[in-house]
């Protein structure tokens, strides 16, 4: 290998040509001989650059729609030829082959051709063939050629320019050419796979995403962490949410913000909504006219672990509420925007995070949820299941009133995000009582009344809120022992999946306590 590497002659072939313009202008400055092809080329004639064709470096045209034109020896035996290698040396005399020693490639846009709904005709014609031959080429041949793929680093390569490039900034650009052709291929196998053959588990898993940031640290300050985007269009998630303010963040910030987000999102059409998570699980949500009113119904379900909490909003953070959030520690707000009176309020707390995600990810969407195990991992769909009127059966001999079935249908939303097993009573749009992450539904009936009792004393109200309240369990009751812990925390009516072998005995003891209860047919498990 050898150190600085003059750049004398440069391939340029490029579907993006941003920053093209600076980089050419560099190159030619330099004296470097330019070859391109087709747009590419008229490109740099357009910016007044000789420019050599790809057809006459070859003696071949351009053929098949374009299909071939840079697969070829006096390509690729530039780019690959080992230069301080005699056998290589004279192949390439023998031959007329020049050196190359600098690739600009980037690839045709396959995933924005995918996701403008182009027929399979186009799509197909957007796999890139020769760019990540050449890509290739010149990576694995970084002793001797550079090989730009972002336009990000073409600043870095005008300033070697005048010196040549050296091997260090050679093999970084190399790793980041393999990994841009490993995405390119990733896209390519899971769009034949789930869209082409509808293989929702093909028999070769790849993945592939892109680092965003490096993390404050993971699940504890000993574990290094970092935040990646799933390759291809830009999603609308807390990855892509933009942080304005507050220190670095941590693996677990992440993590509670986007269970935060993901429940606040299925009331994003609904009336002003807050949810407040602690450790992944939610601990308040509420509905009301406002997003201060709501905000205080959510923090009065259990304001002992709202401290140090996530809070994630579904309407614009207002100054009311940002105050109102502010005066107890808090870890990150996540909102769709922020006014500016709300964002001087949260400046005031300088690391407070504020994440503004400008829009909501949609709870119906289809995916994937993917979970490391030991010697493997474990793929699954999302839970993307949504409460729908014909899916609701009502199994007592008293049936919800109005006010009872949207306190069960609200309390179903929120119990779908609780860690398992999951208990969870609401009232008034609210929650007033969360059991989550027990290893059996009745001590989650429990807790979630205990939590009720203990904001009751707190705020003074006498009576728990349960009392009238409507409850929600994540998964059937096994035995009846789970129902009457609720019946004696007041619920009134409950929602559940049903299919338990004794869902007679529950439904008998609903009856004898007055209950209404409806089935769903649907579990919503969450480990």
């Amino acid at each position: 290998m050898t150190d600085l590497v003059p750049v004398r002659r440069a391939l340029l072939s490029l579907s993006d040509k941003s920053g093209l313009e600076p980089l050419a202008a560099a190159l030619a400055a330099h004296g470097v001989e330019l070859v391109s092809t087709g747009g590419t080329a008229k490109a740099l004639r357009d910016m007044g650059h000789e420019v050599r064709d790809v057809a006459d470096l070859t003696g071949f045209p351009e053929m098949m729609d374009g299909r071939v034109k840079t697969l070829h020896p006096m390509v690729h035996g530039g780019l690959l030829a080992v230069r301080d290698n005699p056998e290589h040396k004279a192949a390439m005399d023998a031959h007329g082959i020049g050196a190359i020693d600098l690739v600009v490639v980037n690839l045709y846009p396959f995933a924005q051709t995918v996701a403008k709904g182009a027929s399979r005709d186009e799509i197909i014609e957007n796999i890139d063939i020769g760019g990540p031959s050449m890509v290739r080429s010149a990576a694995k041949n970084h002793a001797f050629v550079a090989c730009l793929t972002d336009p990000a680093d073409y600043p870095e390569i005008i300033a070697a320019l005048g010196m040549g490039t050296d091997l260090a900034l050679r093999k970084r650009l190399a790793a980041k050419a393999y990994a841009a052709t490993a995405a390119y291929d990733v896209m390519i196998a899971n769009w034949f796979a789930r869209v082409d053959q509808g293989q929702d588990f093909p028999q070769q898993r790849s993945m592939s995403s892109q680092l965003i940031m490096p993390l404050r640290y993971g699940e504890n300050p000993h574990q290094k962490a970092a935040l990646y985007a799933a390759a291809g269009p830009a999603a609308c998630g807390i990855a892509q949410a933009e942080q304005v303010q507050g220190k670095q963040l941590s693996f677990n910030n992440l993590n509670d913000a986007n269970a935060a987000l993901e429940l606040v999102a299925e009331f994003q059409h609904g009336p002003p909504t807050v949810v407040i998570v602690k450790h992944a699980n939610p601990c308040g949500v509420a509905s009301a006219d406002t997003l201060l009113e709501a905000w205080q119904a959510a923090l009065s379900c259990d304001s002992v672990s709202a401290f140090g909490g996530v809070v994630a909003v579904n309407r614009k953070l207002d100054a009311a509420t940002a105050e109102a959030i502010s005066a107890i520690f808090t870890e990150v707000v996540v909102a769709p925007e922020a006014d500016a009176e709300a964002r001087t309020i949260m400046a005031l707390k300088k690391n407070l995070r504020l994440l503004l995600s400008r829009g909501f990810p949609d709870p119906r969407r289809s995916g994937q949820y993917v979970t490391v195990i030991a010697g493997g991992i474990l793929v699954q769909e999302r839970d993307n299941g949504v409460l729908s009127d014909d899916m609701i059966k009502v199994v007592t001999k008293r049936s919800p009133t109005p006010r009872e079935m949207a306190d069960c249908r609200f309390a179903w939303t929120v119990a779908k995000h609780v860690k398992s097993n999951a208990i969870v009573y609401a009232k008034d749009g609210a929650t007033v009582g969360i059991g989550a992450g027990q290893m059996n539904r009745r001590d989650s009936a429990r807790i979630a009344a205990a939590k009720a009792r203990e904001a009751a004393e707190t705020f003074g109200w006498g009576d728990p809120r349960t009392i009238g309240s409507a409850v929600a369990s994540d998964a059937f009751f096994p035995f009846a022992d789970g129902l009457l812990s609720a019946i004696e925390a007041g619920a009134t009516s409950v929602i559940q999946p049903g299919g338990s072998m004794r869902d007679a005995e529950v439904i008998a003891a609903a009856d004898e306590a007055g209950l209404a209860m409806v089935f769903t047919g649907m579990r919503h498990f969450r480990h």
